[in-house]
């Protein structure tokens, strides 16, 4: 894939390399779950028909503790993507977060292919998105209020991602100054923000630095799942850029230890838990550990591509094996759950 492709090609290829090749990295020792186990009790004093799921986010209810991840937006193939996954996530009671919203400042006429709520006005919670990094690059907070605006989304995703843009071959790498101009976009979009990692973590290095800012929550978005490291060696033709985003596919702060620290960092904020998340044990193990909700991007996106149905049945999916797990621990909610204890 050569350097000089447009946008619309870059994200028709990120779409075709998550589709096609190898880029998945889910391992529970990586994602860092396979560390702890969920304590079951054999007489749970429950009835699992009686379990309730249902959380609330951001001042929305949701039927479940889960989002489809960012993923895509932008063409049309990205259109019909995010069209199934909204109707899946809106028939499921789930959230949605779109993928980035960048190319709609410079052709509004794509807005088509992100807003959503056309085609799932039920949609409980849907999240916007854009780069922080494109603060350092001509984006400003109104621009991106615009965005907001355009779509209705109820929160913002602002992603951080230096190590894919270090990788992408027409990627922006100054993140200089980037924590006051993120402060002075938060006090100016209109909606709650989120920072969101895309899959190396947020590590405490971090945390230093964003708990100082008001945002509405972080997403951990740690190693073990889908690389973006990966996908972006995967579209280069420069051998030394290649390598380099082969030897760092698995670098980064895993998902569990990411949310613990994330939690403990931000006692009072919202915690979203991505990355290498593929079951619901997986999902409670996360919410134990202290994350409030969990996305899941790639299975969601390999479900839509066959249908709105397969889409449905995979949230479906995960949300009964998180039922599960809560019968099998005696939870009837997710605030009892959240009281559970590991162990390592």
């Amino acid at each position: 894939m050569s350097v000089l492709e447009g946008e619309t090609d870059r994200k028709n290829s990120h779409l075709r390399i998550c589709l096609d090749e190898s880029v998945d990295y889910y391992d529970e020792r990586l994602n860092g779950f396979a560390r702890y186990r969920l304590e079951h009790d054999a007489l749970p004093e429950i009835r699992k028909a009686d379990i309730d799921l249902s959380v609330e986010l951001f001042g929305k209810k949701l039927k479940a503790p889960l989002l489809i991840g960012a993923m895509t937006g932008g063409t049309e193939r990205a259109a019909e993507i995010n069209r199934r996954l909204a109707i899946a996530a809106e028939r499921c009671g789930v959230g949605f977060a779109l993928g980035s919203q960048r190319k709609m400042l410079e052709d509004p006429s794509l807005i088509a292919s992100y807003s959503v709520k056309k085609w799932a006005p039920n949609l409980p919670l849907l999240f916007g998105n854009v780069g922080a990094v494109q603060l350092n690059y001509g984006v400003t907070p109104k621009d991106i209020r615009r965005l907001v605006e355009a779509v209705e989304c109820n929160v913002l995703n602002l992603h951080l991602n230096p190590l894919q843009e270090a990788i992408q071959p027409e990627g922006d790498t100054d993140f200089r100054g980037l924590v006051d101009k993120i402060r002075e976009t938060i006090s100016q979009v209109g909606v709650p923000v989120v920072l969101k990692e895309v899959g190396a973590g947020i590590s405490n290095a971090t945390l230093q630095k964003i708990r100082t800012l008001p945002v509405a929550g972080v997403e951990t978005a740690g190693v073990g799942g889908t690389s973006w490291s990966k996908i972006e060696s995967l579209r280069t033709s420069n051998s030394i850029q290649k390598s380099t985003g082969e030897l760092f596919a698995t670098w980064g702060v895993s998902t569990a230890e990411s949310v613990i620290a994330c939690r403990n960092a931000l006692p009072d904020k919202a915690v979203i838990a991505s990355g290498g998340i593929r079951t619901g044990i997986e999902i409670a193990k996360a919410l134990v550990l202290g994350a409030d909700a969990a996305a899941m991007a790639l299975p969601m996106l390999k479900a839509a591509e066959q249908s709105i149905e397969q889409a449905v049945n995979a949230i479906e999916r995960v949300i009964e094996e998180l039922r599960v797990t809560m019968f099998v621990t005696g939870s009837s909610t997710i605030s009892e759950l959240k009281k559970k204890r590991t162990t390592t």
